[in-house]
């Protein structure tokens, strides 16, 4: 169990065939019964929406400095004539991303290694961000709207029943839960 909220429950399965085991499962689970204290023989209805995503690809990649192009330019600010004349600032532009970063510190050699490591971030929170809505996206197009219609399986306990929508197939409920449905 990954986290537990209110309406939300987050599980990685591990192991030899989980990926496999759990590819199909995507999708809206309808989940039909009669509760003991139903008088009139109402069916009750729950649905509840599964998304299968894979694990978080590696990002940490490392900065290559040839995609780097590093200027320097006089500081702006207090102090005096000597940060007029002298090029203490540090701008890094990373080329295939267009990112600028700007440094302004006294010593050139400080600016550059601290430009480096910001750009570096800036980079992996770009990346970051990128695999998120990748993930998000995915996410979307396996849940769907989440609504009754828009189902996988319904799991009857009234009828000893689950059916597949995608196959056609039906099993009895007591061997699914067993996990006899291979």
């Amino acid at each position: 169990m990954l986290d537990e909220r209110h309406g939300a429950v987050s599980v990685a399965f591990t192991g030899v065939g989980a990926k496999e085991l759990f590819k199909n499962e995507s999708g809206g689970h309808r989940w039909q019964r009669l509760p003991p204290t139903e008088k009139r023989g109402r069916v009750h209805t729950s649905t509840v929406t599964v998304a299968v995503l894979d694990p978080d690809v590696a990002v940490g990649k490392t900065l290559d400095e040839r995609d780097v192009e590093i200027t320097t330019t006089k500081g702006s600010g207090p102090g005096g004539q000597k940060r007029n004349k002298t090029e203490s600032c540090v701008v890094a532009i990373h080329k295939p991303s267009g990112i600028t970063v700007r440094i302004d510190m006294r010593s050139q050699y400080q600016g550059r290694s601290m430009a480096m490591k910001v750009l570096s971030a800036r980079l992996y929170q770009l990346e970051c961000e990128k695999i998120n809505n990748e993930k998000d996206t995915t996410r979307k197009q396996q849940v769907g709207s989440g609504m009754r219609g828009d189902k996988i399986r319904t799991y009857r306990s009234q009828d000893d029943q689950v059916t597949d929508h995608r196959t056609g197939e039906k099993w009895r409920l007591k061997d699914w839960l067993r996990g006899d449905w291979r």
